[in-house]
């Protein structure tokens, strides 16, 4: 079975894609899916038999609203049926744990990643930072792909699985903090190989431009003129994005790489998941750097590598390293363990109550973290596991202060290493490295703002001002 390839406009069949929420098919499903998760439980069945004659007059208005979506949506006619026929199959068995997968591998948006084409995601799913109930969700989704991000693409950073994608609607496990779509959240009989990703990178360019502008109110920040204008241009913000989405992404899987990138089913110390995404992170700045530098590039590229070295710092300094609690927190941990770096290599100041950052010298600076990083993980292929995990906390606290109670801290000689490596982690402390007398005083101040972005979409009324 294979998707078609031939849609090459902005419409969904003849429908405008931003019409598409405003359709009653749309509606009556986005309450159906809805009202079905009242009486889901966390692994997605309905054990409750009371509960299994409404359960099955909401599938069918699924069905039916599915049925007339799939007219203005023709891209996606396979995996429609067959999500289709994955509802009658729950349905007719009793609504025991959903079974999705003939759908999900159906569901190919990957194929197709054209500027503004739009697609109806409905599955039982869980959805990261927002549930982790497998209910049965439903996002309207329209991709983002702009001719430079196609071509960045096809040469030197192909990412055949991204798909950045931007809200049109969505269900309440979407009205969250929620930034992705991966298919591996889906409740399926068994895991199948998985080909694509999707970013909402309008809901992080929406949630970048609130926060940035709070902070830099804050801290009397002076803004760069390309800064400047990320605060105040979404559209502008969402190519940002995608550009810095596209090179994070890809990088997970490439590098001199002691261990599973993902880490997954791995129990590890926190603050290895930081320097992983933080890694990441600083691979995209280092390559936006030499992108920005290409006179060969076109001006549109190189204008948004300048762009995605502005938003990888603020994002880094003023959103993560402030957002969620102190437990474990390897976000966090990687926004401090820049801005401290920054600091103490003085090309961020903090003085006077105002913060200023040398923009002639920050480049080397950050690039350098960036080496260290890379650095730490050559070294490690020829490590013990162990030996690794204390290089690694030797890399954060040469530049963070840990916690005065950390076994951590005290060196090898405090630590279990007679035992199994899973007894190290149990002596990290959930906020080995607490935030600093400057992010005390700034979480007061700017964490009603980032509690006020869950949810947020480049429709919000204020990122949609200069949209």
């Amino acid at each position: 079975m294979t998707l078609t390839t031939t849609h090459t406009t902005r419409t969904a069949g003849h429908t405008p894609a931003a019409d598409l929420p405003n359709l009653p098919a749309w509606k009556a499903l986005k309450a159906a899916a809805t009202a079905l998760q009242e009486i889901q439980v966390q692994d997605g069945s309905i054990p409750e038999p009371a509960d299994h004659a409404g359960a099955l007059a909401h599938v069918e208005t699924l069905l039916a609203s599915i049925e007339a979506l799939s007219d203005h949506l023709p891209h996606d006619a396979e995996y429609l049926t067959l999500v289709q026929q994955d509802l009658r199959a729950w349905a007719d068995g009793g609504f025991t744990v959903p079974d999705f997968l003939d759908s999900l591998l159906a569901f190919r948006p990957q194929t197709e990643r054209v500027d503004g084409l739009p697609h109806l995601v409905i599955f039982p799913m869980y959805t990261q930072n927002g549930s982790t109930n497998r209910y049965v969700e439903a996002v309207l989704v329209q991709v983002i792909w702009p001719e430079f991000i196609d071509e960045l693409e096809a040469g030197d950073y192909s990412n055949k699985l991204f798909v950045p994608i931007r809200f049109l609607d969505f269900t309440p496990g979407y009205a969250t903090n929620s930034a992705v779509l991966f298919p591996e959240s889906v409740a399926v009989r068994s895991t199948p190989a998985f080909t694509w990703g999707g970013i909402f990178a309008d809901r992080e360019a929406a949630r970048f431009r609130r926060v940035l502008k709070a902070a830099a109110e804050i801290t009397s920040l002076d803004l760069p003129a390309g800064a400047a204008e990320l605060a105040e241009d979404q559209h502008l913000t969402e190519k940002t994005f995608v550009m810095w989405d596209l090179i994070h992404d890809r990088t997970h899987m490439r590098g001199d790489l002691p261990f599973d990138p993902f880490m997954i089913k791995q129990r590890m110390p926190y603050f290895l998941y930081s320097l992983e995404e933080l890694r990441c992170d600083l691979t995209a700045f280092r390559e936006c750097v030499r992108i920005e530098r290409d006179e060969t590039r076109d001006e549109e590229t190189r204008r948004h590598a300048k762009l995605v070295q502005y938003a990888v710092i603020f994002d880094r300094i003023f959103r993560f390293a402030v957002t969620g609690n102190r437990v474990r927190n390897y976000d966090g941990l990687g926004g401090q363990l820049l801005f401290a770096w920054m600091h103490q290599h003085h090309v961020l100041h903090w003085t006077d109550g105002k913060m200023s950052i040398d923009w002639d010298q920050v480049t080397g600076v950050v690039v350098e973290l960036g080496v260290r990083i890379e650095e730490l993980y050559w070294r490690s292929i020829d490590r013990p596991k162990t030996a690794h995990w204390l290089a690694a906390y030797e890399l954060v606290s040469a530049t963070l202060t840990p916690n005065p109670a950390s076994v951590w801290a005290k060196g090898p000689d405090a630590l279990p290493l007679d035992g199994p490596p899973r007894g190290l982690t149990d002596q990290v402390l959930d906020d080995e490295f607490p935030l600093s007398m400057f992010y005390e005083a700034l979480e007061k101040k700017i964490r009603p703002v980032i509690e006020a972005t869950s949810g947020i979409t480049g429709a919000t009324p204020d990122a949609q001002e200069a949209a």
